[in-house]
């Protein structure tokens, strides 16, 4: 092994980490001595542990970049590997979104002899430097990491990019409201790069910006960027007819008429949109800091729905503080009515998007993603936890479990609907009728789990045959 091990659980064998290859980027003179091993969350811990059993030397620094999702599984490799290194144990560094904001007596800090909070660039090298006993670097910028991305990423994978960081809205349930860096990367040298990735032949690009619609000029260049190169790779008769897709998360009451009209221009099958409804409730939303203009926001949905091709992924979070369950009912209602018509593909359109999404399924045209609130360790939110009775899980991924406004049974079979909303709409069966649905969904959904015993796991054939005898099929028939 090198003298530097970067690593990280990934959610899925398809998302390879952009933080990693940033680290390595950044390392200066130390980059040769820095290799990038990578795992998926279904790994078995065994062939987690395989690349450190090799006959070899250990690393003497091992980085491990730690999220919300791969908390707990980080910590049962790093109680293995500390069997493992006995006395030859590396330096262990550990950073990202989940470790910067955790309290000093969490588990995972007992394997850790530093914490990178924040930002980890420059921080990393430096320790680096330290520890090798190395001449340090004059401070730079942050050097870009797409050249770090192998062909097989390329081919096979998301590619993930980010053309700003931060966000200018403060939410309080979100992680970026107590960040105070808010900064965009020069526009030229980031096309440049998403120019060679193009070449190179990737087929998903998603963007990890934020908020990537608040700068509307520059969202304006760098969505005309990317229609112009599909529209290039459109006019050869060897490319594809989905080149590949761009996937942009956007805020809501930020379309204005020349943004809307940008987007209608991309074709079917290259544009997915991340649309952050959250809550239709505005004194919810004015309680958690984010800005809401309802009306304004269904408008701009109903626009994207209409009349482009984007498959639109728009995201409710139930158990906000003081939003009961039927105000989160009435707000699912509104945006399925405005916005949640059924799968509208044809089968070639829906079988690119899989073929990109590494899915098996064809995705509905616009997903409602029902989420439910986390109380991630230093966001703001917790503020509310007195007030509004809110109670969570004490370990990952922190959801919440009962407010004063939604009782615990109650939150149990929110959890649920959205378990059986995801596997019945969002992955393609159809539902023709737009009206009122909430209520019977979640009849629905516990109908189905008394009847599977679990709401994961289930055959697909099966959950269709039954969801077809079911009382919601003769309101509602799905296809």
């Amino acid at each position: 092994m090198k003298e530097i091990v970067l690593t990280t659980i990934n959610a899925k064998w398809i998302h390879p980490s952009l933080a990693l290859r940033l680290l390595k980027a950044n390392l200066g003179s130390l980059q040769d001595s820095c290799e990038i091993i990578e795992f998926a969350i279904r790994q078995p811990l065994a062939e987690k542990l395989a690349p450190f059993l090799l006959p070899n030397a250990p690393p003497k620094i091992l980085g491990i970049s730690v999220s919300i999702w791969n908390h707990l599984a980080t910590i049962e490799l790093l109680k293995e590997l500390n069997k493992i290194f006995k006395d030859a144990k590396p330096v262990i560094v550990l950073g990202g979104p989940e470790v910067s904001h955790l309290s000093k007596d969490a588990e995972i800090f007992k394997y850790a002899d530093h914490v990178i909070r924040g930002e980890g660039e420059i921080a990393f090298r430096e320790l680096c430097e330290k520890i090798l006993e190395k001449e340090p670097l004059v401070r730079t910028e942050i050097k870009s990491a797409y050249h770090l991305y192998t062909d097989e990423d390329a081919a096979r994978k998301l590619i993930y990019v980010e053309s700003s960081r931060g966000c200018p809205f403060k939410c309080e349930f979100c992680l970026s409201s107590v960040e105070k860096k808010t900064y965009e990367f020069p526009l030229e040298p980031f096309l440049a790069e998403m120019d060679i990735l193009i070449q190179r032949g990737v087929k998903t690009f998603k963007f990890l910006d934020r908020s990537f619609n608040t700068n509307i000029p520059r969202a304006l260049q760098i969505i005309e960027f990317f229609l112009n190169k599909i529209e290039q790779a459109q006019s050869s008769p060897s490319v594809n007819s989905v080149p590949f897709t761009v996937h942009f998360e956007m805020v809501p009451s930020l379309f204005p008429p020349e943004l809307l009209q940008a987007l209608t221009r991309f074709p079917p099958g290259t544009l997915r949109l991340e649309i952050g409804i959250q809550t239709l409730n505005p004194e919810v939303s004015a309680r958690i800091g984010r800005p809401s203009n309802p009306q304004k926001e269904l408008a701009a949905l109903q626009f994207l729905r209409e009349k482009t091709n984007a498959i639109i992924h728009a995201d409710l979070i139930a158990g906000l503080p003081g939003e009961d369950l039927a105000s989160f009912g009435r707000g699912f209602d509104q945006l399925w009515i405005t916005c949640g018509k059924g799968n509208s593909y044809g089968s070639s359109l829906g079988n690119s998007y899989a073929s990109n999404y590494g899915s098996s399924y064809i995705s509905s045209y616009l997903e409602i993603q029902l989420g439910i609130l986390k109380l991630l360790p230093g966001a703001p939110i917790a503020r509310h936890n007195t007030a509004f009775g809110m109670h969570f899980m004490q370990v990952p991924p922190y959801e919440i479990e009962e407010t004063s406004s939604i009782s615990a049974s109650d939150m149990k079979k929110i959890k649920n609907f959205a378990r059986f909303w995801e596997l019945i709409v969002n992955r393609g069966m159809n539902i023709p009728k737009n009206e009122p649905i909430f209520d019977k969904f979640l009849e629905i959904a516990d109908e189905l789990s008394n009847h599977f015993g679990k709401n994961w796991g289930i055959d697909k054939k099966k959950l269709h045959e039954k969801v077809k005898n079911t009382t919601f099929y003769n309101i509602f028939p799905i296809s």
